[in-house]
């Protein structure tokens, strides 16, 4: 998935939080340690600015992790993809890199960026978001073509 954004030359990063970073029901410390390590694996994109991690959850870290010379952004009740004012300072291109079409790929479509649709093998999705993902699915040929 980091390897398209930096095939695109991608200089802002969103990921979504569950289940990219932590599991749905995962705890504090699971959520911590993988902000860490994604953000560890996002700055090696070259060129890359912003790194922004976003979930329409509650769920906040303990602290947002920094690294030098990249902005990180931690957005929890992001209401994605409603609202949009809080990425308009981002620079550009930008990829949104989540699971849910409804969400994390409408919001790269309102935003002009790039939607990767990456889910982890292997896992257990919860109802609400398996429900979610079947929306997505249905709605995908109507908001996703190539061109």
């Amino acid at each position: 998935m980091l390897k398209i954004a930096g095939e695109l030359s991608a200089k802002t990063l969103i990921f979504d939080i569950e289940p990219l970073v932590a599991y749905w029901d995962s705890g504090q410390d699971t959520l911590d340690q993988g902000l860490a390590a994604v953000l560890a694996k996002a700055v090696t994109v070259p060129g890359v600015a912003v790194v922004c991690f976003a979930t329409n959850s509650l769920r906040r870290p303990t602290a947002v992790p920094s690294h030098p010379g990249v902005r990180v952004v931690y957005l929890a009740s992001a209401r994605k993809p409603l609202w949009t004012a809080p990425y308009a300072g981002f620079p550009r291109p930008g990829v949104v890199i989540g699971d849910q079409i409804a969400t994390d790929g409408m919001l790269a479509r309102r935003l002009g960026y790039t939607f990767v649709d990456y889910r982890p093998p292997g896992i257990h999705v919860p109802w609400g978001p398996r429900l979610l993902n079947l929306s997505g699915r249905l709605t995908r040929p109507l908001f996703f073509t190539r061109q």
